[in-house]
């Protein structure tokens, strides 16, 4: 694992454009970001680039890149330097060639298209989502990093914006946002992330109720007034500190509905894809039963 110290060098500038976020204004010293942490339409957000410290004026607070994922992602001290050691929900974008400078990281999103590389079906195969249910709901995304380009398994959320994943890059194309599936249903599963809902859809064959992937639990309250229509909700949240704090949250604001905390399911893993993976991986080892034995 990586220390401390060397955790808390890696670029902030860097970890924001591996989240689709790039700032409205820089030069070689700071650049100014609509702040990740809250809604606004004036930047507010600094990032320090020669001291790598943020601050946000909205909240009067800031500190290191770790102390940025603590918000982020709602977790404690020793969990955001295991998230950043080990590239988890890092949002670190691939590598860029080092022949481009470092003084200004420019990424775009170039096109989408319907989900056909192999490369990207396999990475969603290795992760025990279904081709069919990919199709579905991903498209291709490319994408350039100071002018190098890349692809990527899109999701797209309700504000236009993506997540971005393959097997070397986990992201975002701003704005980030919700996705919600409305059904007419009075029922609704609720998930962090797409993949754990793939993974939901990949188990289930169809979705029969309603359905919303909060791509972070720190966007849990854009979704509550679609959330609080519901009289049953299911959520599907990671087994963390940050997962059980955003249910705690969802039942606190949502109180005239029935929040059902659905992560004892698969409390021997960190998310509901993780168990997935693994039942996947138990099925296809596990030796065929001879003929005629009972199941």
């Amino acid at each position: 694992m990586k220390t401390v110290q060397a955790i808390k060098c890696f670029p902030i500038r860097t970890y924001l454009t591996g989240r689709g976020l790039l700032p409205t204004k820089e030069n070689s010293r700071y650049g100014l970001y609509l702040s990740p942490l809250r809604e606004e339409h004036t930047p507010s957000f600094k990032v320090d680039y020669m001291q790598n410290l943020w601050y946000d004026f909205g909240l009067g607070a800031g500190g290191s890149i770790i102390d940025l994922v603590m918000r982020l992602e709602r977790c404690d001290f020793a969990q955001a330097v295991r998230l950043l050691s080990n590239g988890e929900r890092s949002h670190i974008p691939a590598p860029v060639s080092s022949s481009v400078s470092p003084s200004v990281t420019t990424f775009r999103t170039l096109f989408d298209m319907p989900l056909r590389h192999p490369a990207l079906v396999g990475y969603l195969s290795s992760r025990g989502i279904k081709p069919d249910i990919a199709f579905g709901y991903c498209r291709e995304v490319h994408y350039a990093i100071n002018g190098r380009e890349y692809f990527a398994v899109g999701f797209r959320n309700n504000a236009g914006g993506w997540e971005l994943r393959s097997e070397r890059f986990k992201g975002g194309v701003s704005p980030k946002h919700i996705m919600t599936i409305d059904n007419r249903s009075d029922t609704v599963v609720v998930f962090e992330g797409f993949m754990d809902f793939l993974s939901y859809l990949s188990m289930k064959k169809q979705l029969q109720t309603d359905a919303a992937v909060l791509n972070s639990v720190v966007n849990l309250p854009k979704a509550i007034p679609f959330l609080d229509r519901h009289t049953t909700i299911h959520a599907f949240f990671d087994n963390d500190e940050a997962g059980q704090k955003a249910t705690a949250d969802l039942k606190r604001l949502c109180p005239n509905s029935t929040v059902i905390n659905r992560s004892h399911l698969y409390r021997e893993h960190k998310d509901l894809n993780e168990y997935w993976q693994a039942k996947q991986s138990r099925q296809h080892i596990a030796p065929k039963r001879k003929r005629g034995m009972k199941m």
